[in-house]
């Protein structure tokens, strides 16, 4: 689906459909809007060096592509689809960025480590990371959401982090940028993601903390607060309803798409925002309440 500014899909034309997890963007019977084809880009990357995790598909994938249009080279993280990163290495290269996609586990800090290695070894240094990377699964029954899950989700969405920051902290510098992905959920809750929303909750603390740790060092640390975003996660984790009627729980009465969110971690990576450290800045079309 190409972009269009006046136009977005709303919750009535949302496809009922289920895929397996993890799910390929390629699969999707609408596919998310991630081409940036609405995009003016200024320069406001120029030589920078990124790691995206979560960068094969999604948000993602938007990032990366916004981060190539700025003159960005970048390095994605993911753990399953090689179909998806090799798109999204095609897309980064069409706008004239370079992309080195690596395959692992974030949940393993020896994984980590190598990928902040490989990503250095290749562009010759490290500027921004980018920690996008997240597991989630409805349960609509708290009872049904067992150990197994819980601890999955915080050794990917939390501890995950953690890794990636460890292995790229010896690499950043005076101006370095660590944009982190939270959630409304983890503001808000949400009864069927009770493990995601706690996992994400715990996502902004990590990014206040943070960057009150790396404030004398002169490194950023921020986070974007999606709400709502039409994702290869959403079709892959949700019922065939909840999927059918994605989302209209804000203001703006539709989801978001990838592409939408991407400027943000733009601002947040630029010298635009240079005097904005600690921030969670939501980007939810107006959700203020729990549905």
């Amino acid at each position: 689906m190409s972009g269009n500014q006046e136009r977005r899909p709303g919750p009535d034309e949302m496809p009922a459909q289920q895929l397996d997890y993890p799910a390929s963007q390629e699969d999707m019977a609408l596919a998310p809007d991630s081409d940036l084809s609405n995009y003016k880009a200024a320069g406001k990357l120029t030589d920078k060096v990124a790691i995206i995790t979560g960068g094969d598909s999604g948000i993602g994938r938007a990032v990366a592509i916004a981060y190539a249009m700025e003159g960005a080279n970048v390095s994605i993280i993911y753990n399953a689809s090689d179909d998806d990163a090799q798109k999204t290495k095609s897309l980064v290269e069409e706008r004239g960025g370079q992309c080195l996609p690596i395959k692992i586990d974030v949940r393993k800090p020896e994984e980590c480590e190598d990928a902040v290695k490989q990503t250095v070894d290749k562009f010759g240094k490290l500027d921004i990371l980018i920690n996008n990377a997240a597991f989630q699964m409805v349960q609509m029954d708290i009872e049904d959401l067992t150990i197994k899950q819980f601890h999955e989700t915080f050794e990917t969405n939390i501890f995950g982090y953690f890794h990636m920051f460890k292995a790229a902290y010896p690499h950043l510098k005076e101006g370095s940028v660590i944009i982190n992905t939270g959630s409304i959920v983890g503001k808000l809750g949400k009864k069927f993601l009770v493990d995601y929303a706690s996992s994400k909750g715990a996502v902004h603390t990590f990014t206040l903390s943070l960057a009150q740790a790396l404030a004398d060092k002169k490194i950023r640390v921020n986070a974007i607060v999606p709400g709502a975003v039409w994702t290869p996660n959403i079709p892959a984790t949700m019922t065939k309803e909840q999927v059918g009627s994605f989302d209209d729980a804000n203001a703006m009465e539709r989801a978001g798409q990838p592409e939408e969110l991407a400027p943000s971690y733009v601002f947040l990576a630029a010298e635009d925002s240079s005097f904005i450290t600690g921030a969670l800045l939501d980007v939810t079309g107006g959700q203020i309440s729990a549905p």
